[in-house]
């Protein structure tokens, strides 16, 4: 087979990923920002404010006589949205013992929410510290100054540190729960990263879906990966990257990552560019893609064969091709492009699962690499944890933050709010007298497959 053997199937949009080149945009001739006429985005009066003060002339104008509400015959309208000023209070409970006329003495039980030392910081305090904490990767000296600044409260360093421990016992029985829902799922992505802890470099794990988020400390191997508690027992489709531990689970079926496969492509189309069979295998997947996500959109269960044929066949015709380009050497020892075209060859089904499931499987695993972009912003921001413990905790709470908010609940919220003991998870990371707005283990319970 020639070099140019098959070059001539391959479709004039194969220039798909190519970088397109930038052409001089002819000016307008209007101003930046806000054009006259357009509808703008300030804001706007609501019907129903907090608070209404109403202010009345002195006196009449004419006779000089007092005016009351009740002369009113209309009024100008204008609100102001303020914050109210946050300062820490001190609340004082004292639980009382009583005597009975019959000699009896009974002591008053202290509330749920009280600690039992005599002094303590309460849980909008600690919820807040978490928050900025986890959510705004704040470093804990910082976190305690805006603390103090904000609201009065001089609380410690060493405090801020522990109330994060303290989240993450709170949230552990939601994490059971999470990783519950997660082995049961249909599709899984998992992935992986490094992060330092002290001056050391450690791996990281994740599973994840759209829904929830599973992360954990573990060595870059299968025991690494099986720390999660989830893969062993999965049974669904599970996204990643064709890392060599995820081969280990045969039980699963697998889907490999789109968007590492066209990276890999596009290398290939570089180190070899007078031919075209990366091209022409990128494009088929790209465009695959395509009719996946039209499929999808239209509610189909799979991609009706005359959209998909014409691809399928350039995606299997290139990878022939290739293979013919670049025969195996001599030796285990094989170039990038040849273990590229030999795992879409003998991996097929797993690289082209997306167009058989396009309701189900993604083309992609963004949503596994999304999980793990916070650990690296924490370290970018905050730098380093300085303890495999505290690193442990980070990534517990960041787990169940996470998951709240894919449920459609705010990070703070999530820490803050309670929500009822049921199906063994805690009632809230601290427990406070605030009715609850969200339900987080309702949600989960709810989630379908």
């Amino acid at each position: 087979m020639g070099r140019n053997s098959g070059n001539s199937s391959l479709p004039p949009s194969a220039d798909t990923f190519t970088r397109p080149e930038k052409k001089p945009v002819p000016k307008s001739g209007r101003r930046r920002g806000g054009q006259p006429g357009s509808s703008g985005g300030g804001l706007a009066l609501i019907e129903c404010p907090d608070t209404v003060d109403d202010h009345l002339p002195v006196r009449c104008d004419g006779c000089g006589s007092g005016l009351s509400l009740a002369d009113s015959t209309g009024f100008e309208r204008r609100q102001v949205w303020d914050i109210p000023l946050v300062t820490a209070t001190v609340t004082e409970h004292r639980a009382h013992r009583c005597r009975c006329a019959c000699g009896t003495t009974s002591r008053a039980a202290m509330p749920e929410q009280v600690p039992g030392a005599p002094v303590s910081y309460g849980p909008h305090l600690r919820a807040l510290a978490v928050y900025l904490l986890v959510f705004q990767h704040i470093p804990v000296q910082r976190c305690a100054q805006l603390i103090a600044d904000v609201t009065g409260a001089n609380v410690s360093t060493g405090w801020v540190s522990s109330v994060l421990g303290q989240a993450a016992t709170l949230v552990a029985d939601s994490l059971k729960l999470i990783r519950a829902l997660l082995t049961l799922g249909h599709v899984l992505h998992a992935d992986e990263t490094t992060t330092r802890i002290g001056s050391g470099r450690r791996w990281l794990h994740v599973a994840c879906t759209e829904r929830l988020t599973l992360l954990k400390l573990g060595p870059r191997s299968r025991q690494g990966a099986n720390a999660l508690g989830v893969l062993p027992d999965f049974r669904g489709v599970v996204v990643h990257d064709c890392l060599a531990l995820y081969d280990g689970y045969p039980d699963a079926r697998h889907q490999l990552c789109g968007a590492h496969l066209v990276r890999e492509l596009t290398a290939a189309a570089e180190d070899h560019p007078a031919q075209r069979w990366p091209v022409q295998v990128r494009w088929a997947l790209a465009e695959l893609n395509k009719q996946a996500r039209k499929a999808r959109e239209q509610g189909l269960s799979d991609i009706p064969p005359e959209r998909a044929l014409v691809y399928l066949e350039s995606f299997h015709q290139g990878v022939a091709v290739g293979l013919s380009l670049h025969p195996r050497a001599p030796g285990r020892k094989q170039s990038p492009t040849r273990n590229l075209l030999e795992r879409l060859r003998d991996r097929g089904t797993d690289v082209l699962r997306f167009a058989d499931l396009p309701g189900l499987v993604p083309f992609t695993n963004n949503t596994g690499e999304r999980a793990l972009r916070p650990v690296k912003t924490q370290v970018k921001i905050s730098g380093c944890h300085q303890s495999e413990t505290g690193a442990a905790a980070w990534l517990t709470v960041r787990s169940y933050l996470d998951s709240a908010r894919k449920h459609g609940l705010s990070a703070f919220d999530a820490i803050r709010r309670p929500s009822p003991a049921t199906s063994g998870c805690p009632r809230s990371l601290w427990p406070t007298d605030q009715p609850a707005s969200h339900n987080v283990t309702a949600l989960m319970n709810a989630y379908s497959w």
